[in-house]
């Protein structure tokens, strides 16, 4: 039986994939430390965990469409908060994050168009314009230099007649790179002068670092025909399974269609919109002592990296996470082996290897993206861990 392109050519996770050797080390008894996905350890907010202990209704019903009127008050004035001046209207409530960038794709391109990403960029991205049936352009950023956006020239030269969309991920998963004001307003220019869409997915607003500020697409001036933003509560009250994200424009025209989208999902989910809720209005006590503990442990992460002189790492600015480019050739093999082969004290670490957060071939190959989701103690064991066995790699196949 035939199955189609699109289930054939969609990318497995780059993530994800090792999972089988994983499983097969923990069989044995094999302690990991899972630097490799942004699974936060930080407990989720009381105030969801309270909504889902305490719900007493005998019948979990549909929502609207849209979303729960209450959530999406309490939305408007969070991003308030955020100096984003939103209204009820230019917000639809999602399934995660993920169902926004979908949801936006398909609203924006037809089959066969092409979105701009810098690379490298959230892995899943791939899988969501195989969905949409749209192409990927990566626009090559580099290690070197922190990941910074390249020059308007550098992106200009990508855009072809079948170009709908730049997506951006500020702060950056896979790179922790955070755009500055000067590069927003060069993205602003360009979508403007050659009528593109600027998808930012910005779900990481408030882990920046160093003083530095986020800055939305959303603050941009006379923008909101072409500005969308994605948003999603998993990493901000560390919620990855309540599954809760919206997508946000001014742009009515563009709402309405993603509203015909939502539509044909029903609703987003009920039970968890009510446990957001409950969060929403967390302000900057809550946020303060959960953004140092995660700058301590991109300082415990960058430094174990920075010893090695052979690293090519610039420190993040913000998200939690960070890329290295180590002195090896193939960082699939590294991972595998490190899962498969090596051992200290019956432990080991998993890490995510890079070429999958790259859409040009050949790209990624000798580096890794580590997450830095684990407590302090398992943090530093973990990244001693990784310290010993790539010098211990290198000796056998380098």
């Amino acid at each position: 039986m035939q199955l189609s392109d699109r289930a054939m050519n969609i990318q497995a996770s780059p993530i994800r994939k090792l999972m089988p050797f994983a499983n097969k080390a923990k069989k044995d008894g094999v302690h990991i430390y899972h630097l490799n996905i942004g699974q936060p350890d930080i407990h989720t907010a009381p105030e969801m965990m309270s909504v889902f202990r305490n719900f007493d209704e005998v019948i979990l019903t549909y929502g609207p469409s849209d979303g729960l009127p209450e959530y999406k008050t309490s939305l408007v004035e969070y991003y308030k908060m955020n100096n984003i001046a939103v209204k009820e209207k230019d917000i639809i409530v999602t399934t995660a994050g993920s169902e926004a960038i979908i949801f936006a794709l398909m609203a924006v391109c037809n089959e066969g168009d092409e979105v701009i990403v810098p690379e490298p960029f959230y892995a899943n991205y791939n899988g969501f314009a195989t969905m949409a049936g749209v192409t990927i352009v990566p626009l090559t950023t580099h290690a070197e230099d922190g990941f910074e956006l390249p020059s308007s020239e550098k992106i200009k030269e990508l855009i072809t007649e079948r170009t709908r969309a730049i997506i951006i991920c500020n702060p950056g998963n896979p790179t922790g790179a955070v755009y500055t004001e000067e590069q927003l307003l060069r993205l602003e220019k360009i979508a403007k002068d050659y009528s593109l869409y600027i998808i930012s997915d910005e779900v990481y607003r408030e882990y920046v670092y160093d003083g530095m500020k986020h800055k939305s697409v959303l603050t941009l001036s006379d923008f909101d025909d072409h500005a969308i933003m994605i948003d999603s509560i998993s990493k901000r009250y560390s919620a990855c399974g309540a599954r809760i994200g919206c997508i946000v424009s001014r742009n009515e025209k563009l709402m309405s269609c993603v509203m015909r989208f939502a539509q044909t999902r029903l609703c987003p989910p009920t039970l968890e919109q009510l446990a957001a809720n409950a969060a929403a209005n967390l302000g900057e006590e809550y946020f303060k002592e959960i953004h140092a503990e995660w700058d301590k442990r991109r300082n415990i992460v960058f430094n174990e990296l920075d010893k090695n002189e052979d690293i090519i790492c610039v420190k993040p600015k913000g998200a939690f996470y960070v890329i290295a480019k180590l002195p090896i050739k193939d960082s699939d093999h590294f991972a595998q082996w490190l899962l498969e082969e090596y051992r200290h004290e019956n432990e080991t670490v998993m890490v995510a290897p890079c070429a999958g957060f790259y859409a040009t071939p050949g790209l990624g190959k000798d580096e890794i993206r580590i997450a830095y989701a684990l407590n302090e103690h398992d943090l530093r064991k973990g990244m001693h861990i990784f310290t010993s066995a790539l010098a211990e790699y290198r000796k056998h196949f380098e």
